[in-house]
């Protein structure tokens, strides 16, 4: 996908930045602060580093099911971020769906395995240099012990009828991998048993009507005969492989799962969990429902290294833990997935959970995710850091960002920052406002996130950068936020059109383009300073880079 270049006047370059630098003449002061703002100080000393940078937010991203993953515009949109936000692996629902082919049994009761989509499938994620992260489900039609189904595409959420037929099933499919790719590619997998098996949606493992608590203790021993057989079936084919679980929503079953594998010595190489930031409401496929966003600051943050503290505390101390899913919300109708406000959000929550995660997988990259069927209108709230279209969201923009920092973190004075650089002699660094705007309960995000939020003002932002090395450089900024980098703003000023043209689509682009509203040359003098001021207003993100020039 190519995005365009386009012209920046010098009055927009004053409507969005201002400051000074070390250049060889002081510039004068673009769009000065009023004198009541207090100022945001950033400093960072390019001797004085942190550590490595932290890589944890591009680890992983999710999508919907695998089905999905043979369609050429999935694919076209799965390279797109690949190669902009850097993702390792994907994970996705429904690879032994009945649409991907798997298994089917003869007359005698015997099984028939066909693994050609799936082929397809992780033939083209491994082409473009990324790596499954591998959901073993749903149930195979032939195998399952009931009809209970979830999602348009009806995922098949019952235990097997035959265990022992699963496990068989999990190794031959392991098997057939390893034949594939190598055992030492598939050393480097993982392998998740079930998705939210603590929802009885995603699992019908004790289908008696109970209360939630009565119907979670069968629920849960049931799926713990499934996780011992999936292990089982990964292992047996090679014990260095990895498998985890127990992927519950809401952080559920940790210090359960943890006590039966330690009691029953069943594998566990990671923890896998998921996480929303909703304070209330339900999965809505439609919006007809409501959601309501946490006020909390520290929502996703805090379950996160709870969790870890359980893990620490149990025999598995060290243990991976991946969030396998992770959003603002649950919905996939919900207009905060689409708001300027998301790209802050993401960047809050990679900052502060720092190490205590070892990864976070976003859910998802592509609003092409079908759970309730084709939605069919091009912003609807779907998770997606793409929409279909390929038209990028504010949070597309936050992963690019965090791809583009060096691997080398500075020691930074702000708390919503980071500062890197790189071994070209680069700096770059990002920061933001977060501000939860919500007003809570009393209005739902499909209500709120769906008008026009015009953000506020914020403290302005000072970048005071020390031991930069003497030389000429291109400064080069890149924003998000209110109507900046912001296509569910633009779309709404078009009428919120419920079908795009192509001369849409193609103004839409030109609104998301990012393209940087500075690009210009500076000379650092030898006293290895730079400092320029940024103006922000709520929930705005700031991508600064100093790109040493090159010698001729």
């Amino acid at each position: 996908m190519h995005l365009p270049r386009l012209p920046f006047s010098a009055c927009l370059l004053a409507a969005l930045i201002g400051g000074t630098a070390a250049v060889a003449e002081p510039p004068a002061t673009i769009n000065a602060a009023p004198a009541t703002d207090s100022l945001r100080t950033i400093t960072a000393d390019l001797r004085t580093e942190a550590g490595p940078m932290n890589r944890m937010h591009d680890f992983c991203v999710g999508a919907g099911r695998a089905n999905e993953g043979l369609r050429a515009d999935w694919q076209r949109q799965l390279r797109f971020v690949r190669e902009q936000c850097g993702f390792r692996y994907i994970r996705f629902h429904g690879l032994f769906c009945d649409d991907m082919g798997v298994y089917q049994e003869d007359r005698q009761g015997q099984p028939v395995y066909n693994w050609q989509y799936i082929d397809e499938l992780f033939d083209f994620i491994h082409g473009i240099g990324m790596k499954p992260f591998v959901e073993l489900g749903f149930m195979p039609g032939w195998m399952a012990s009931g009809s209970q189904t979830i999602f348009w595409w009806r995922g098949n959420v019952t235990p097997p009828k035959d265990y022992a037929k699963w496990e068989a099933f999990v190794a031959t499919f392991v098997r057939h991998v390893t034949e594939r790719y190598g055992s030492d590619e598939v050393k480097t997998w993982y392998f998740e048993v079930w998705n939210e098996p603590n929802l009885d949606g995603f699992w019908m493992g004790n289908p008696e009507k109970k209360s939630y608590e009565e119907w979670s203790v069968g629920a849960r021993a049931e799926y713990f005969k499934l996780y011992a057989a999936s292990a089982r079936g990964v292992k047996s084919v090679d014990a260095a492989y990895r498998v985890g679980g127990p992927a519950t929503a809401g952080e559920a079953w940790i210090e359960e799962t943890l006590a039966f594998c330690t009691e029953q010595k069943a594998p566990l190489d990671f923890v896998t969990t998921h996480s929303y930031a909703t304070m209330s409401g339900y999965l809505d496929e439609t919006g007809t429902a409501g959601t309501v966003i946490s006020p909390d600051r520290n929502a996703i943050t805090s379950g996160v290294k709870n969790v870890r503290g359980k893990i620490e505390r149990s025999p598995y101390a060290g243990a991976e833990l991946h969030y396998t899913e992770w959003s603002a919300s649950y919905t996939p109708a919900d207009p905060i997935h689409d708001s300027y406000h998301s790209a802050a959000f993401i960047l809050d929550k990679m900052k502060n959970i720092g190490t205590a995660a070892t990864s976070m997988s976003y859910w998802t990259f592509t609003d092409i995710f079908e759970e309730s069927g084709p939605r069919m209108t091009p912003f609807h709230g779907g998770f997606g850091l793409l929409n279909y279209q390929d038209l990028p969201k504010p949070s597309f923009y936050a992963y690019q960002f965090l791809n583009r920092l060096g691997d080398t973190e500075l020691k930074s004075s702000d708390a919503a920052s980071f500062v890197c650089r790189n071994d070209a002699g680069g700096v770059q660094a990002l920061f933001w406002d977060f501000t939860i705007t919500h007003p809570g309960p009393s209005v739902i995000n499909q209500v709120f996130y769906a008008q026009d939020q015009p953000a506020k003002p914020a403290q302005t932002a000072e970048l005071a950068l020390s031991g930069v090395k003497k030389g000429n450089y291109r400064l080069v900024v890149t924003k998000v936020g209110y109507q900046t980098n912001d296509v569910q703003s633009a779309w709404r000023a078009m009428g919120s059109p419920a079908q795009l043209t192509k001369a849409q689509v193609a103004t839409l682009r030109q609104a998301c383009s990012g393209e940087p509203a500075i690009d210009e040359k500076v000379r650092i003098g030898a006293d290895g300073r730079f400092t320029r001021r940024f103006p922000m207003r709520e929930n705005d993100v700031y991508f600064v880079e100093l790109i040493p020039a090159q010698k001729k």
